[in-house]
């Protein structure tokens, strides 16, 4: 069965896999310069995730939405077990939302101009005042009501375990007072770890944790590091026992 899912990947899934790569990110870019980003920005993406897992035929189990409510922005804070995230959370979570994500996937064909397009922010730790600037759009995305997705990690495990969270997010989430909604992902990292990028994608279930959100106590830098290890460990203790526990990160 191995090798059989390894020919359909490369047969069917893969070739429809770059077509759809291809029109979403056009699709994206008309819309968005069309005018409505909030809609082109976030749908085209989301179908494109769900027909991703689609066409290669893996399951997607959602736990949690009952805990969100209607109209109301959240800072999305999630472990980054791989690059299946990126479809989970996009295709599943059902929620408007913009990415913070690497600079560096602004490089991706298609795909990264499409992020350009659709104003998902991407941070730049490359000085203080680029940082400042990154954080600056973050408030403006989240003053105009649209929820945030962060990795709070800002980069992806090397061995399916949590490394340190930078705290950035929570630091936007305190100041702006907003509730911050904690995500667990599970199966990410045995459908294709980092150390297998490009490589074949192994067929693994896949889900995604919505935890309840929490609640702002109070402001500054102490009700901030609460917040932070509140969230840290609702998404720890979503993880599947083989995947708990703190694990360095080298390239954090």
């Amino acid at each position: 069965m191995k090798y059989l899912y390894r020919l359909y990947q490369l047969i069917v899934a893969l070739p429809i896999f770059l077509v759809a790569s291809i029109v979403t990110s056009l699709t994206t870019m008309i819309g968005c310069r069309l005018g409505n980003g909030h809609f082109w920005g976030y749908y085209p993406g989301k179908w494109w995730s769900r027909l991703t897992t689609f066409i290669l035929l893996l399951p997607v189990k959602v736990e949690g939405r009952e805990h969100l409510r209607k109209d109301e922005s959240y800072v999305f804070v999630s472990n980054h077990q791989g690059a299946f995230d990126i479809f989970l959370i996009y295709g599943f979570l059902n929620r408007n939302f913009k990415w913070m994500m690497k600079r560096s996937l602004r490089k991706v064909p298609f795909v990264g101009m499409a992020c350009q397009y659709a104003h998902h922010i991407f941070v730049d730790r490359s000085g203080v005042s680029k940082i400042k600037a990154t954080y600056d759009e973050a408030r403006k995305v989240l003053r105009d009501g649209m929820s945030l997705v962060v990795f709070p990690e800002g980069a992806r495990s090397f061995t399916g375990h949590m490394g340190k969270f930078r705290r950035g997010a929570f630091m936007l989430a305190d100041e702006l007072q907003l509730p911050v909604c904690p995500l667990t992902i599970n199966g990410s990292f045995d459908v294709m770890s980092r150390m297998h990028d490009w490589h074949w994608v192994e067929w693994h279930p896949l889900t995604l944790t919505i935890h309840k959100p929490i609640e702002q106590k109070g402001q500054g830098r102490e009700f901030e590091k609460e917040m932070e290890d509140t969230c840290y460990q609702a998404i720890m203790d979503g993880l599947t026992p083989e995947y708990q526990g703190y694990v360095e990160n080298r390239d954090q």
